[in-house]
């Protein structure tokens, strides 16, 4: 078994799109429109499966916002340096709500994002 996905429902497929190749460097991978069954989907990642998990976009046709509720937590993303990855996604109008900094009780470097749909994302300096 291996992780191939995850998908994330939101509000804008073309925004979200923007953000996840503009702001954090991924790459459309594929789309696919559903408008007989009211959603369109849009895959992004940093290289296609199997060699690279993916986000899979959900955007349900009508629907603009989600409640995240209180389970999600993040995603992760690896970085080489969390702090020159801050400033270009700050420059590209990215939302930093942690800056660059060791974790707490810790030495690695980690740094938090919200996408534009409320989604937290982790960058791990590696």
């Amino acid at each position: 078994m291996r992780l191939l996905h995850t998908m994330l429902r939101v509000g804008d497929l073309q925004r979200s799109v923007d953000f996840y190749t503009r702001v954090m460097g991924m790459k459309l991978l594929r789309t696919t429109d559903r408008p007989e069954h009211k959603y369109s989907l849009a895959f992004v990642g940093y290289g296609n499966n199997p060699e690279h998990a993916e986000l899979e976009l959900t955007y349900n046709h009508g629907v603009d916002h989600y409640e995240l509720g209180t389970a999600y937590g993040h995603i992760a993303i690896e970085v080489a340096d969390a702090y020159a990855t801050c400033a270009a996604i700050k420059a590209a109008g990215g939302n930093v709500t942690r800056d660059a900094g060791p974790v707490a009780g810790g030495s690695t470097v980690i740094a938090f994002i919200t996408d534009p749909d409320g989604y937290k994302v982790e960058l791990i300096q590696r």
